[in-house]
């Protein structure tokens, strides 16, 4: 993996979970790393300490502080936005905020971070966005939010692809399904469910999550842009 060697990368949420995987696969490819974080410090500085990454602290819900934040990164050659909340339930009564939260850092942020990062990147740069499975597909009830949001990225990518392409930087969606961190462990309640609607039957790792953000953002993938990749074990199938 020696294209990154001297990249430079932004990971928006890398504290944790599959965000923590992508930023310590960027660093063991040789790339120079920033992330943020939000709610969880200890858990930045102990991946800022094992890695050597650069921890930024960034609420994705400000959209000032965020469009600050990819500013002064600076010139960016990779962009990973996966900083994301999920709420669940019936839509008749989820707290109104807890859902315009979402919505801002699920759809808001992707799109004001997605363009400040278009504006500070170098030609032929990579955007990369965290989605998810129930972009396409909603299992069952209480997923609005969550799905609408999701769904809301997949139209980001694409307009960004275009109106990024003239200067060769891509923006595609990757999709996961279940994964395993804790907000979605392996051995949780909701396990055996979703497993029941998948061709591989097991959570995801995010190690492998991370692996498919490094092809998409390898020379190799030039030319895949505005696409959604799903890594679901066949959830959606």
């Amino acid at each position: 993996m020696s294209e990154f060697t001297g990249k430079s990368v932004m990971v928006l949420g890398g504290s944790r979970g599959i965000g923590a995987a992508i930023v310590r696969h960027f660093v063991a490819a040789g790339a120079k790393v920033q992330f943020s974080y939000s709610g969880s410090p200890d858990a930045a500085a102990a991946v800022a300490a094992e890695t050597g990454a650069t921890a930024v602290k960034a609420d994705s819900a400000n959209r000032d502080e965020l469009i600050a934040a990819v500013a002064a990164a600076g010139a960016l050659d990779i962009m990973i936005i996966n900083a994301g909340v999920a709420i669940m339930g019936d839509p008749l009564t989820l707290d109104p905020d807890a859902v315009d939260r979402l919505i801002d850092i699920n759809v808001r942020a992707v799109y004001f971070a997605g363009v400040e990062a278009g504006r500070q990147m170098h030609d032929n740069g990579r955007i990369i966005i965290i989605g998810s499975v129930n972009g396409d597909r909603v299992p069952g009830p209480g997923f609005t939010a969550y799905a609408m949001s999701k769904s809301a990225v997949q139209g980001a990518a694409r307009g960004l692809a275009r109106d990024f392409g003239p200067r060769g930087i891509t923006v595609n969606v990757v999709q996961p399904g279940p994964v395993d961190t804790d907000m979605n462990p392996a051995g949780g309640p909701m396990a055996p469910m979703m497993h029941g609607a998948m061709a591989i039957k097991r959570h995801a790792h995010a190690d492998e999550v991370a692996s498919m953000v490094l092809f998409l953002a390898n020379p190799v993938a030039a030319m895949i842009t505005g696409t959604t990749q799903t890594i679901d074990g066949g959830l959606g199938i």
